[in-house]
């Protein structure tokens, strides 16, 4: 991630503590040249409405209007910004809303510069492919790219690595039939793809998505339908 790739993104920071929100823009600025602050949920709500950012990083625990009812409301408006949310506490339930409300990423004080650093390049990435990282696979099922997990009614599916690895790689190239080259590149990486072996990977995720996703074309490859 550049400055010139994040040339004329606008940031909205909501912070309520000032040395950590002075030290945020403080680190934002060495990516991004548009960058508006606010120490509570309602007067970022009013900068919001003026300024219309595409990336909202929001702590959770603040006065008057918590992180997520404040995401809430911007979600009734906007689909499409791209919004990491910050706590100080792991909460599973906090997860599984971060997933329904399409954030980008869940982060726990204190942030890990390198963390803050990968979710904020998703979100330059996702802006200029015009997605989302929370792909909704079926009523109640979605993906998170970001996070690698696949979720269903607030209960984490498990997926194994492989699993993981192709279920990633077809909805990153969503538009197209993945070839079978690619798909032993990405997923079996130094090893050899056998075709049982793919078989028996396609019949595992199959059995955790509507299988009519997956879709196969013969001498090509594999694509999903969504």
């Amino acid at each position: 991630m550049t400055k010139d790739e994040c040339k004329n993104i606008k940031v909205l920071y909501v912070e309520d503590d000032d040395i950590t929100r002075e030290n945020g823009v403080e680190y934002l600025e060495n990516y991004f040249e548009h960058i508006y602050e606010a120490s509570d949920a309602l007067s970022a709500l009013k900068i919001y409405e003026k300024t219309m950012p595409q990336i909202i990083i929001t702590d959770i625990q603040m006065p008057k209007l918590n992180g997520l009812e404040f995401v809430r409301r911007i979600r009734k408006k906007d689909k499409k910004v791209q919004i990491i949310v910050i706590s100080a506490f792991c909460d599973k339930e906090y997860l599984f809303e971060a997933i329904e409300l399409s954030l980008v990423k869940y982060l726990l004080k204190p942030i890990k510069e390198t963390d803050l650093k990968k979710a904020l390049s998703l979100c330059v990435q996702f802006i200029k492919d015009d997605i989302s990282n929370i792909i909704k696979l079926d009523e109640n099922l979605y993906f998170d790219i970001f996070n690698n997990t696949l979720v269903q009614d607030k209960e984490i599916l498990k997926l194994r690595t492989k699993e993981l690895a192709f279920l990633n790689l077809l909805i990153k190239n969503k538009n197209r039939y993945v070839t079978y080259t690619e798909i032993e590149n990405s997923v079996w990486e130094d090893d050899v793809m056998s075709k049982d072996a793919l078989k028996t990977l396609v019949k595992n995720i199959k059995a955790k998505i509507p299988k009519q996703l997956i879709l196969n074309l013969s001498g090509t490859g594999y694509k999903i339908d969504i």
